[in-house]
């Protein structure tokens, strides 16, 4: 693809470089009043090779400024093959972020650190290996997560047990400088048999309290097949070790792993949150087209939205759009309320490739409501979202989603427990940015599907099925930068999510 060129599947709304690949978000922390957004990041090409960390920040979640790279791998050095996933926290005026120092030549990953004085401009790396090695028993090892804990810190790595044994390990430490091992924080094998699926470890842990209860969020990886899903763990901690009373899938579409959390500050509306404020969550999106494609497109992955997470009364982690995306808001595309008993579709408005939608559907009993984002004049090409109170869940369905037959298929569906309200309606929250789907439920349940339409918009928004439907529909703003700065601080004026200019190669000293 010509550099001047955009994909048209590149997302407006969703800040990332304007091109080559990205993956897990990491480093996530607030700093100096600002958001600080890390993520995976190969400034050579749209493939997963020579992994940097890359950098933006924002002061309100709308805005972002692209930084510097961040980390780079040093040639020869105990980081030499990428610079993998890890954290960030904010200390005494520093920057220092935790990561899983990547050599080909080595199963597992140790931990290494950088810190920054000047609010991540430039970092400089800790002259060796902060955790140089793995516990005995240990068969994977990665993707610290450093947090605040009653005056010290704590680490959790994600790990491989003896057995087929996904585990999240404890460390702790008074000064962020010298670690001490508590053992697994928790590990389970979910009844699995050694080598007969399920996972070989566990990636990118993440933890999160509210009040006596937390979170424990890992992403499940198998050695033969890859990343898999992501689960949420709720329950509470007990002398150094985590007890769930319960767990289930944190995203039930195919396009989502590895997402990282930040505790934002405090303010009045967040009482929930130990010591006040919220926590956001933002996962990685990756490509649902094939190889080939990409490499036209010159450009892989996607973070997604932030996200806003809390903890529901009955033991669920609850996910909705960080209430700063409302700000992005422009004209009102679609208002549609109405009734329909016919197989025809019904027509609700026109939309452009980004687009915030809130819904109410209620079928008649027995039957279905469905929402169609039709792309092809011919009617070929379009995204069904399906309620279905009968097998009681919501569907998304990108069979037609492409008249390109390298963009992949499928159909998947979350259940609706709890989401039906008396009546039967279930209202759901979707935004649609050019070739990333997120879909929310009241329930705090997620979906996040990634398509590929080849048709050029207005897109047709229908409804079919017998029932009752209320549509709204606004046009998403692109997210404007507040601009690139040089060594000095000075700011020079860029697009971060539809022409920004490729961040610098590095700003890291060995």
């Amino acid at each position: 693809m010509s550099p001047t060129a955009r994909d048209p599947h590149l997302p407006a709304v969703h800040p990332r470089p304007p091109k080559n690949w990205i993956n897990d978000p990491n480093g996530l922390c607030f700093h100096d009043g600002h958001y600080h957004v890390f993520h995976q990041y190969n400034p050579h090409g749209p493939e997963h090779s020579g992994v940097h960390w890359g950098h933006m920040r924002s002061t309100d979640l709308v805005s972002w400024q692209s930084l510097p790279v961040a980390l780079t791998p040093t040639p020869g050095g105990e980081d030499a093959d990428g610079c993998f996933s890890g954290n960030a926290v904010s200390h005494k005026g520093r920057l220092i972020a935790f990561y899983s120092a990547y050599r080909k030549d080595r199963w597992h990953q140790p931990i290494a650190a950088a810190e920054s004085r000047d609010g991540g401009l430039t970092w400089a790396k800790r002259p060796g290996l902060l955790i140089p090695d793995p516990p005995p028993g240990t068969t994977m090892y990665r993707d610290p997560y450093v947090w605040r804990h009653d005056g010290g810190w704590r680490m959790l790595v994600g790990a491989g047990l003896t057995g087929d044994r996904g585990a999240a390990l404890l460390y702790e430490s008074p000064d962020l400088e010298s670690w001490r091992y508590l053992g697994p924080f928790f590990a389970a094998d979910d009844g699995h048999l050694p080598g007969t699926g399920g996972w070989t470890g566990w990636e990118c842990p993440q933890y999160a309290t509210f009040g006596d209860r937390g979170a424990l969020i890992v992403s499940l990886w198998d050695a033969a097949d890859g990343p898999s899903s992501v689960r949420a763990y709720v329950g509470s901690e007990h002398e150094g070790t985590f007890q769930p009373a319960a767990h289930h899938l944190l995203d039930h579409g195919p396009d989502f792993y590895a997402p990282a959390l930040l505790h934002a500050p405090a303010g009045p509306s967040d009482p929930e949150v130990e010591g006040g404020g919220r926590w956001l969550l933002w996962g990685w999106s990756w490509e649902a087209r094939d190889s080939e494609w990409t490499a036209q497109a010159g450009w892989a992955g996607v973070l997604t939205l932030p996200r806003e997470i809390s903890l529901s009364n009955d033991g669920r982690v609850h996910q909705q759009p960080a209430r700063e995306l409302l700000l992005q808001r422009r004209s009102q595309l679609v208002r549609a309320t109405g009734r329909s008993a016919t197989t025809d579709a019904t027509g609700l408005g026109s939309v452009g490739r980004t687009f915030d939608l809130t819904a109410r559907l209620r079928p008649e009993a027995g039957d279905t409501a469905r929402l169609r984002l039709t792309t092809a004049d011919d009617g070929t090409e379009y995204l069904d979202i399906t309620v279905d109170i009968t097998a009681r869940h919501l569907a998304v369905d990108r069979n037609r989603g492409s008249r390109d037959p390298r963009a992949r298929r499928g159909r998947y569906t979350m259940p609706l427990d709890g989401a039906a309200g008396t009546d039967g309606a279930v209202e759901m929250r979707v935004v649609v940015d050019a070739s990333i789907v997120e879909v929310f439920l009241p329930t705090g349940q997620a979906m996040t599907v990634r398509w590929y339409p080849t048709a050029e918009p207005p897109w047709r928004l229908q409804f079919l099925g017998n029932g009752h439907y209320t549509v709204d529909a606004w046009e998403l703003g692109p997210q404007v930068s507040q601009g690139n700065p040089d060594s000095s601080g000075a700011r020079t004026g860029s697009t971060i999510a539809a022409d920004l200019r490729p961040l610098e190669e590095s700003s890291t000293t060995s």
